[in-house]
């Protein structure tokens, strides 16, 4: 099996900020169908509501995989955006 990659996904959706725990709920739903019925090329680690926004991060084999997923599921995303490196406090210990 090929790495995984992480990936940003921006979705723009209308009033996400304002759905309610059920309709959360729901989305979620769909998006572990599309992931089950994809495999283990992709994974979700967990999304950012904000606003009209979500920014989710997965983990992908390639930027198909996150394509595939969207069409799967019915959420489309805006952009994706490979993630090569992550910063955090404990890289201040380098």
């Amino acid at each position: 099996m090929a790495q995984l990659k992480r990936y940003i996904i921006e979705r723009d959706i209308p009033g996400i900020g304002e759905m309610s725990l059920t309709e959360l709920c729901g989305a979620a739903r769909a998006s572990n169908q599309a992931l089950d019925q994809i495999g283990p090329t992709i994974q979700w680690q967990h999304s950012y509501v904000a606003g009209n926004k979500t920014y989710c991060v997965y983990l992908a084999s390639d930027e198909e995989a996150i394509r595939r997923h969207a069409e799967l599921s019915g959420i489309p995303f805006t952009s994706v955006t490979e993630v090569p490196k992550i910063i955090d406090p404990l890289t201040a210990n380098n």
